[in-house]
């Protein structure tokens, strides 16, 4: 549970400092004063500040922003919750509209890429991951439309599909187990396994598999005249090898995989609108943090998937037209685009207070539902 719970943070952290880092760097570029980028939620630890050309140490609360301090310089700070990161953008929230530098007082677009630049990063961090683990090598299924380059080490067969009544259902094996042996002997192309079972039909085969960590051994005993859809065993076969793509190839395909699983998880949250899914599919911190539990013991692969999916997620969230996300921060900024006058800053301000206490409930809701729902 300890491991289960630190891996948790780390994963959470590193999502939310890669979202506010994106929000940091484009407002730096852009011009706006940064008060504070912060690793951890306040309270504040200690931080460093350049100041007068010289790098000062921060502690506790107490800052040269804080004390008027005309030479005004972003605060880089560590903080007491270890729970990702923030960015302290002065003018953010409205204010501080006699500053030249605050956010508000900053064009369309350097605000437009201020705001979405959190998604940005989170996509980004999601493809980046798709691409190292194609790069590195991952378990695929070999076939004859393997891209140019890829490099296949670790060969074996495994079970893609046990039918239904079958001996192999019968004796135990389920889909996804990879063959070890069978009889003692290791193969490593489906079809030469397939060449013997059809060849000892009748008997009773000794098949080892591995399940996830564990190996088991079971009897699979054959039929003497199957039928041509069901074979001796009942079971399809497929071979299974690592698979490393090379650099382009595995960056092309890592970008591919981002943008087809942001669709999917479009789809989702649609679903979630339009009554094809129930609500109590949503899934909280709780949820998120129990599903990490269930993959870490798959290995790091797995972990690192359910991190690029988590930060996709995230993105997709956070650009939805909602008040308080960046997107419905966005959609006020092209309100004001097109009514070519600033905002009203209380109305504003108001709709986005009412959007975080609706996010702040309906979190509430979806924790007690992954806690007490069934």
């Amino acid at each position: 549970m300890v491991i289960t719970i630190l891996i948790f943070i780390i994963i959470l952290g590193v999502l939310v400092f890669v979202h506010e880092f994106g929000h940091f760097i484009v407002a730096k570029k852009s011009g706006m004063q940064v008060d504070e980028f912060g690793f951890g939620f306040p309270p504040r630890l200690v931080g460093i500040q350049r100041v007068n050309g010289k790098w000062k140490w921060v502690l506790g609360r107490k800052a040269k922003n804080e004390v008027g301090n005309l030479n005004e310089a972003t605060i880089y700070s560590i903080n007491t919750i270890p729970l990702g990161g923030f960015v302290k953008i002065r003018g953010e929230n409205n204010e501080n509209q006699d500053d030249p530098r605050s956010f508000i007082n900053k064009g369309f677009w350097p605000r437009f890429f201020t705001l979405v630049a959190g998604v940005a990063m989170n996509w980004l961090l999601a493809a980046f991951i798709f691409s190292s683990i194609l790069m590195l090598g991952t378990l695929s299924e070999i076939g004859p439309d393997m891209p140019a380059g890829a490099k296949i080490t670790n060969r074996q067969v495994a079970v893609s599909e046990v039918l239904e009544k079958s001996p192999a259902q019968t004796a135990g094996l389920l889909s996804g187990d990879f063959i070890v042996s069978v009889d003692g002997n290791s193969y490593e192309r489906y079809e030469d396994l397939k060449n013997y079972i059809y060849a000892n039909k009748g008997k009773a085969f000794e098949f080892k598999i591995q399940r996830i960590d564990e190996i088991k051994t079971f009897k699979v005993q054959s039929l003497s005249n199957p039928t041509q859809d069901q074979g001796p065993t009942g079971i399809s076969l497929t071979d299974i090898a690592k698979v490393s793509l090379p650099p382009v190839t595995a960056v092309r395909a890592g970008f591919n995989q981002a943008y087809t699983v942001t669709g999917m998880i479009f789809d989702q949250l649609g679903s979630l609108f339009t009554g094809r899914q129930g609500f109590k599919q949503v899934g909280g911190p709780v949820k998120i943090a129990k599903i990490v539990g269930q993959v870490r013991h798959l290995g790091i692969v797995p972990l690192l998937n359910l991190t690029a999916l988590l930060s996709l997620s995230l993105a997709v969230l956070n650009i939805m037209p909602f008040p308080a996300l960046d997107g419905g921060r966005v959609l006020f900024l092209f309100i004001e685009k097109l009514r070519r006058k600033r905002n009203n800053q209380k109305v504003e301000q108001a709709f986005n207070a009412l959007g975080f206490i609706f996010l702040l409930l309906l979190m509430l809701v979806v924790t007690a539902n992954d806690i007490f729902g069934k």
